[in-house]
This record gives C-alpha cells, structure tokens and sequence, in this order.
C-alpha cells in the first residue's frame, strides 16, 4: 500500500483543458485523423472495387471453367465416340483384308484348277485328234484295201474270164487235136 499512497502523492494534478482548446484540438485530431487515413479509406475504396472486380472476374472465370468442363466433357464423349467408330471402321478394314485374301487364294486356286483343266483339256483335244487321225488313217487304209480288194476282184474276175476262155480254147483244141488224130 506503501507504493500506492506514494503514486497517488506523486500524481501531479493535471490541469483542466480549455473547452475552445479541447474543441479546436478535437477539430485538428479529426482532420489529421481524415487527412491521414482519406488515403487509406481511398486505397480500401480501390481495393473493395478492385475485389469487386475481381470477385466479377473470379464468376466469370468459373462461369468459364464450367463451360470449358461441359464442352471438354462433350470432347471426351465424342473422342470416345469416334474412336469407337475407328475401332470398328478397323476391324471392318481388318474383316475385309481377311476376306480379300481369302477371295484372292481362292481366285488363285481357281485360276490353278482353270489352267489344269486347260491343259487336261488341250491333251483331250490332242489325244482325240491324233486318235482321231489314226482312225482316218486306218478308214483311208480300208479305203485303200477296198478298193484293193475291188480291184483285184476286178482282175480276178478278167483272170478267170481269160482262164475260163483259156480253158475253153485249150479244150476246143484238145477237141481239134483229137479229131485231128482220129482222121490220121
């Protein structure tokens, strides 16, 4: 208590001030105070419009985002889309090479099988025409051994005429001779 007695004895009475002086000193202390934060109220006006402005843009942005996201979301269906399409466009390629080269071995086979029964064709045509030369040969030789025939028929049948008139003659002059020898 000793400390406080003290203090309170030490306390100088302050004087009172003025009301003028209070009024004048309250009117400097508010105009300091508004010339010192005017800059202040001026940067914290700046600022809440420069917040504002970019609060606009923050929505903006986000209105932005979500219609990149929407048409990014659209991209992704029709990349998914397509290459589906391409999947399938492939395999069709595919099915379609695979049945190409299926058709083509087939052709080739084909055109084997066409070119063998050519050939067997063309040796059928040979065979048959030399068989069918050898018969004309064989008809021409029957041909040649008819007529052959025909004519040594022919002269066989002169021959024995003349033999048979030979005959008749040889006998006519047997006959002569005979009558001949019986009249000697």
């Amino acid at each position: 208590m000793n400390d406080n007695a003290e203090t309170k004895d030490n306390a100088v009475a302050l004087p009172e001030i003025p009301e003028a002086v209070a009024t004048a000193l309250s009117s400097w202390v508010q105009q300091v105070a508004e010339q010192t934060a005017a800059p202040a109220r001026e940067a914290l006006a700046q600022l809440e419009s420069e917040a504002e402005e970019l609060r606009e843009t923050s929505a903006e942005l986000e209105a932005a985002r979500d219609q990149a996201l929407a048409a990014s979301s659209e991209l992704e269906a029709e990349i998914e889309r397509l290459n589906t399409e391409l999947r399938d466009a492939r395999k069709v390629a595919a099915d379609a090479l695979v049945s190409k080269a299926k058709d083509q071995l087939a052709i080739d086979g084909k055109d084997r099988q066409l070119t063998e029964l050519r050939a067997q064709l063309e040796r059928n045509v040979a065979a048959q025409a030399a068989e069918s030369d050898a018969r004309l040969a064989a008809e021409m030789e029957l041909v040649g051994a008819a007529t052959a025939r025909d004519n040594f028929e022919s002269e066989l049948k002169t021959l024995r005429g003349q033999l048979d008139k030979s005959y008749a003659e040889r006998s006519a002059l047997r006959a002569e001779l005979e009558s001949l020898r019986a009249k000697k």
